[in-house]
């Protein structure tokens, strides 16, 4: 009697579970059919936090494959197959928020290093301990966090303290993109030169790559799969590439949504369960990460002027853009419907991409014009404070740590300036 008891009840939870899941996912309709069917109060579904489902089966996955029920969490070293998810996120869907804009802390600013050319693209690994940047001058740059920590307080013994650990030489044109692999020190880089190269930063004495794709295409952008077993390329192709880490198979959707402009940016969501793209003709493509079938199409999402950069919310719900019209949007994933725009830094003339701080509380972005980041209060979507980049070109690229209140910035003044908040 005790366990049909306590099955009744496990089934209750599960029930629970689901009809939170797709209320989550704005799949409202879906959420309310599944709770009427099975008479789940709607009481039980609120105290639910957001991602829970998804939680407990990256949990149960991990503990399947003999890994333990914690290793998909582990912060140690590179982390596991999925983030944490859900905790801390905002609510983009408060209407009502006028007023209540948090103040952006205070930022120092410390010119690391410099490229021999335009620095055009900056990559944090997922633990935040390191970062690359990638130049026109073919080479990249790989950076430790701690080390650049010592330099900015002075507590570095006898000069010993140098950011960059490894410097890269394995390209015949320019840097596009760069990334870290989500478990291995592995960091990819896509270049003009239609190639993927793979490099592994454990081996001190390492400068060229020790395995390379080669593409059909200028290869604008990259990205790894949450595993780690695959990655997508957005390239000069209108279709994104999916490669296989192992056997450097390619696949291609055969759902192309007769997209027809380059690819600017690729980017997975924390799951892995979804993969956005970000292309010339100002299009934002969503796509199932299983079945790489197109999900949603936001066709003229930054009008006729190109989309440079996407990004998911960790709780997948929302998707930030960028593009040359010079605006960042907020796009409800579920409906495709734009949620809010962060208005005010000029973007027109190079790619750059907007991206969330740690905590997805503020959103960065470069004015080229003024030379400045901009940084809007997430929620709000108001302006909260412009920092001179302190570079003589115009900021190319930023990139935030994943971890902590700290980002980077390149550009045309071939400088790398790292940022971290001060007390």
């Amino acid at each position: 009697m005790d366990e049909t008891v306590q099955e009744a009840k496990l089934l209750r939870q599960v029930n629970a579970l689901i009809v939170a899941h797709l209320r989550g996912q704005s799949h409202g309709q879906a959420a309310a059919a599944v709770a009427a069917a099975t008479m789940t109060p709607i009481s039980a579904v609120d105290s639910i936090p957001a991602n829970h489902l998804l939680r407990l089966v990256a949990k149960g996955l991990a503990a399947e494959r003999g890994g333990g029920a914690a290793s998909a969490f582990d912060s140690a070293g590179f982390g596991g197959v999925v983030p944490p998810l859900g905790s801390g996120t905002v609510d983009f869907s408060v209407q009502d928020v006028r007023g209540l804009s948090k103040q952006f802390p205070k930022h120092e600013a410390r010119h690391v290093s410099d490229h021999k050319n335009i620095a055009r693209c900056a990559k944090f690994s997922s633990d935040g301990k390191y970062f690359a940047t990638g130049s026109a001058d073919t080479s990249i740059k790989f950076f430790e966090v701690a080390k650049i920590k010592q330099t900015m307080v002075g507590d570095s013994k006898d000069g010993s303290a140098r950011p960059v650990i490894r410097t890269f030489y394995d390209h015949t044109q320019p840097i596009n993109d760069l990334d870290f692999h989500p478990e291995s020190p592995i960091l990819i880089s896509a270049s003009k030169d239609n190639t993927i190269k793979f490099f592994d930063f454990s081996k001190t004495n390492a400068r060229k790559a020790f395995r390379v794709i080669q593409d059909t295409h200028n290869v604008r952008s990259v990205c790894f799969h949450p595993c780690g077993d695959y990655l997508l390329a957005g390239t000069d192709h209108p279709v994104a590439h999916l490669y296989d880490v192992n056997t450097f198979m390619c696949f291609l959707s055969a759902n192309s949504q007769d997209s027809s402009s380059p690819i600017n940016q690729v980017r997975y969501s924390s799951t892995g369960s979804l993969y956005v793209t970000a292309s010339k003709d100002g299009s934002l493509r969503i796509w199932d990460g299983v079945s790489a079938e197109c999900v949603r199409p936001i066709i003229g999402a930054h009008g006729s002027a190109e989309a440079t950069s996407a990004v998911f919310t960790k709780d997948e719900r929302y998707l930030l853009s960028c593009g040359k019209d010079s605006s960042v949007k907020l796009w409800e994933v579920g409906s495709g419907r734009l949620v809010k725009q962060y208005a005010g830094a000029v973007r027109r003339q190079f790619r750059c991409q907007a991206v969330f701080n740690e905590t997805e509380e503020f959103v960065l972005s470069a004015d080229e014009q003024n030379n400045e980041v901009v940084v809007w209060d997430a929620l709000t979507a108001e302006k909260v404070a412009r920092l001179p980049s302190g570079s003589t070109g115009a900021p190319r690229w930023l990139d935030h740590s994943p971890v902590e209140p700290a980002f980077v910035t390149c550009g045309n003044d071939r400088s790398i300036r790292f940022w971290k908040q001060t007390m």
